[in-house]
């Protein structure tokens, strides 16, 4: 939409202007930009240049007629800058280069008989005079939008009846959005702040077997559970009475009579915990015992050392007010709102899951179980986000080399201007990387070069994104350092004391992500059939669309605050409603000519390599050391236990590395290209998932998958539980984070695996639960930390893609994946008798 001069002097709609806005999702309608700058519609025609003499001509007009002053506004491409007409010194002085209308003649002043015609004074830099020119855009806009509306059909009134109808219920949406959010919010923040936070104090003991340590506990009142919090040197997992040290703890309570029993009885809960050998770590245990009645519970606490020697203890306890059932339905709606929020897009991601850490906070605080500040702070995982932020700084630093944009020409020649070919080499490059390195670190390395590659190949980045992440799931569940579930595994005492180490985990896990690798490529290409990868226009188009994003993306953060940066935000919409008046003229004159395969790719390929060489080899060179330096350190870290530094230490020490070798100057820059939004949704993803698992959810779900195996006759047991332990993993781990489902279905598995009564081998439920843990986090958009890395730096990009789209493509292929998968366990465990 934009105003033009025509002969007759009347203002008429363009009709090209929807079909140049339509076609990509993230170039937004003039409704939309009028959502952020309503004030700055009238400027949609500045770009249409038009000789002096017609501006001359058209001096005197008819009441109700405006003449926008067009003269010295040229479509300036983004490698130009303000070099021309979009000085921002020259308009904060208010000084014109010549006699003629520039860009700081006045776009409008009112006649003495209130019409509109031109004005050729200076344009004033004053805050009063923009705000009055921006009221008389919105006035002129609404002036035109009417006029348009009755040339184009015969009866206005209707239209503008449908058009202000589309408009309130807009408006109506958006408003009972915002009031409904905004009351969940006020009342969870309420419930929060209603209740004190857990004020019980830690007990210290000193038990031995001749030193007991015995307390009563009273006054509950109508409480329904008792959450005991226990520290000390413990081994974690299961024990063996035979060869083991432990501590016992029993609970002592008076069940009242009822229609089964006609008198009182005393129930004793037992609660044992393996000592570990060395004394050394202190390790939290947490278990809840169900309350049969309000009077007086008895806790005993005594060790069993082979030395008779003393341990020393903590201990603390806490009553709940409601029942475990009763807190896992409350964390299955607090789960389920997050993800109504991410699907449709309702808020942004970061925000949902902040907004679902308040209402898990609020819930645990109504159930009497509130943590303080000290205690959600470390529920953060820091090495996590140490590790991202590294990384990312590093990237940045990266990128100012050209190395990205090189990497992508030698693809494009590797692959002979064949597109398929192209994808498969980068899908297996990820997939080989990702099982050595840490998939978040793959993909950070990968998106800039496919996104610069798809850029030159007039490919559709977000499909080629997708494909690679989700390759990137599969190849780091190959070995136990590609992904943090394995991780996990292998770290675990009790499993390697079972033979499930390094080398055995990784032998028997390579081989069957092998299989379940070069059979998801042939199901890829099948999803990808209907899928259009190349982009619906040409290159120049879709460069030029995505200039358009980012700098109306830049426009909208500046705050206009005062009166120089309300100029400068008025100035970058200039330029954006220039280089939309020019995109309309292309594509007026652009014919689709897609091939699907670039027959010209030879030539193509040396104008190429003359446009995108290595721009600093200076900095390349310091770049890629620091990077060798830091991948070298990480596989280190995996195999030499000497070497006192995570994976998260590593990254931060290499980015301090490269910003003194670089000598950056400007670091405002690196922090603006870090992905702050990416590293808050992770941090409120971590307390998400934490005061989900202390609301009982993930316990519930491991105590539930146990139950069902047990359930099972025993001549079939190990296939169900094999089937069973995948899948729910898998499904699990698409919908929560993986690394706390793993870390409860351990104990959960071993517990399993050394019951009488069940008596199934641990390995190959272990290893159905790494294949689903992994191989799940392709199901959603959040499923996967490399996910949500991936889709925060394409957003950047100008490339986002959503939790529909993703989840399109993605849950699919963990569909498949995991079929493979089980395929392959039950071949090796059942078939081959493997593991056993």
């Amino acid at each position: 939409m934009y105003l033009e001069n025509k002969s007759n002097l009347e203002i008429e709609m363009s009709q090209t202007s929807a079909q140049g806005h339509q076609g990509r999702n993230s170039l937004r309608s003039p409704e939309a930009v009028a959502g952020n700058f309503g004030e700055l519609r009238l400027l949609q025609g500045i770009s249409e240049r038009r000789d002096t003499q017609k501006l001359q001509q058209s001096a005197v007009l008819p009441s109700g007629q405006c003449v926008i002053h067009t003269e010295g506004f040229v479509p300036v491409r983004q490698e130009d800058g303000f070099r021309h007409n979009f000085s921002a010194v020259n308009i904060l002085r208010g000084k014109s280069n010549s006699a003629n209308v520039s860009e700081r003649s006045p776009l409008l002043r009112f006649s003495q008989d209130d019409s509109f015609v031109g004005g050729e004074e200076p344009w004033d830099s004053g805050s009063l005079d923009v705000e009055r020119r921006y009221r008389l855009g919105s006035e002129v806009t609404s002036l035109s939008l009417s006029r348009s509306s009755s040339s184009e059909k015969g009866d206005p009134l209707d239209l503008n009846l449908s058009f202000k109808f589309t408009s309130n219920v807009k408006c109506c949406f958006r408003v009972s959005k915002v009031a409904t959010i905004f009351a969940i919010v006020v009342l969870c923040s309420l419930f929060f702040s209603m209740y004190p936070d857990r004020d019980n104090p830690w007990r210290m003991l000193a038990v031995s077997p001749t030193e007991s340590f015995s307390m009563n506990v009273t006054d509950f009142r109508d409480n329904a559970l008792l959450k005991l919090q226990v520290t000390g040197p413990f081994a974690g997992g299961m024990m063996d009475f035979n060869d083991q040290e432990y501590i016992l703890i029993q609970v002592e309570q008076t069940e009242p009579s009822g229609q089964r029993r006609r008198r009182t009885q005393q129930v004793i809960h037992n609660w044992t915990i393996p000592l570990h050998a060395e004394r050394s770590d202190q390790i939290l245990l947490t278990k809840t015992f169900e309350m049969l009645s309000s009077d007086p519970i008895i806790i005993t606490i005594q060790a069993f050392p082979e030395d008779n020697e003393v341990v020393p203890l903590s201990m603390t306890h806490q009553s709940l007010y409601v029942s475990v059932e009763t807190q896992v339905a409350i964390a299955g709606i607090i789960l389920a709102g997050v993800y109504v929020l991410i699907i449709f897009e309702i808020v942004h991601r970061t925000l949902a899951a902040m907004l679902g850490s308040l209402a898990a906070l609020a819930a645990l605080a109504v159930i009497g179980d509130r943590p303080s500040l000290v205690t959600v702070v470390e529920w953060i995982d820091y090495e996590t986000l140490a590790l991202l932020f590294g990384m990312m700084v590093l990237v940045a630093i990266f990128s100012e080399t050209g190395f990205f944009d090189y990497c992508a020409v030698k693809a494009y020649q590797l692959s002979r201007g064949r597109v398929w070919p192209m994808i498969i080499i980068l899908c297996l490059i990820a997939a080989i990387l990702s099982a050595f390195l840490d998939n978040v670190t793959t993909m950070m390395l990968f998106t800039p070069v496919t996104i610069r590659l798809c850029e030159v190949l007039n490919l559709d980045p977000r499909h080629v994104l997708i494909a690679e992440v989700i390759f990137t799931n599969i190849g780091g569940a190959a070995t136990a350092v590609g992904d943090p579930p394995n991780v996990i595994i292998v770290s675990n005492q009790d499993l390697r004391r079972e033979g499930i180490d390094f080398a055995s985990f990784t032998g028997y896990m390579f081989l069957g992500i092998c299989l379940v690798l070069f059979t998801s490529f042939p199901f890829l290409r099948m999803l990808y059939w209907n899928k259009k990868l190349y982009n619906k226009e040409s290159i120049e188009i879709v460069e030029l669309k995505h200039e358009i994003l980012v700098w109306r993306q830049t426009a909208q953060r500046i705050n206009p605050a005062s009166r120089e940066e309300t100029a400068v935000k008025c100035l970058l919409m200039q330029k954006v409603l220039n280089l939309e008046s020019l995109l309309r003229k292309m594509m007026k004159t652009f014919q689709r000519q897609i091939s699907q395969e670039d027959k010209n790719w030879e030539q193509n390929i040396q104008e190429l390599q003359k446009k995108h060489r290595i721009t600093d080899k200076v900095l390349l060179v310091k770049c890629a050391s620091v990077l060798g330096v830091v991948i070298f350190m990480f596989f280190l870290n995996s195999f030499v236990p000497s070497i006192h530094l995570e994976l998260g230490w590593i990254a931060i020490l290499g980015a301090l590395w490269l910003l003194v070798l670089a000598d950056i100057q400007d670091f405002e820059i690196i922090l603006h290209r870090v992905e702050w939004a990416t590293l808050l949704f992770f941090a409120a993803l971590f307390v998400l998932m934490e005061a989900l698992a202390q609301l009982q959810l993930i316990d519930y779900i491991g105590e539930q998958t146990a139950l069902l195996i047990k359930a099972v006759p025993e001549d079939q047991r190990l296939a169900i539980a094999i089937i069973l332990v995948m899948w729910v993993s898998a499904l699990a781990s698409s919908l929560i984070d993986n690394i706390p489902f793993t870390a409860t279905m351990i104990p959960v598995l071993i517990n399993l695996s050394q019951d009488a009564d069940v008596n199934l081998p641990v390995k190959p439920l272990i290893f159905a639960l790494a294949m689903g843990a992994c191989l799940g986090g392709n199901g959603t958009l959040i499923g996967a930390s490399a996910n949500v890395v991936c889709a925060g730096i394409a957003e950047q990009h100008g490339y986002g893609f959503s939790f529909v789209e993703f989840f399109k493509l993605g849950f699919p292929m963990m569909i498949m994946t995991c079929m493979i998968a089980m395929c392959y366990l039950l071949a090796t465990h059942i078939g081959l008798r493997w593991n056993m």
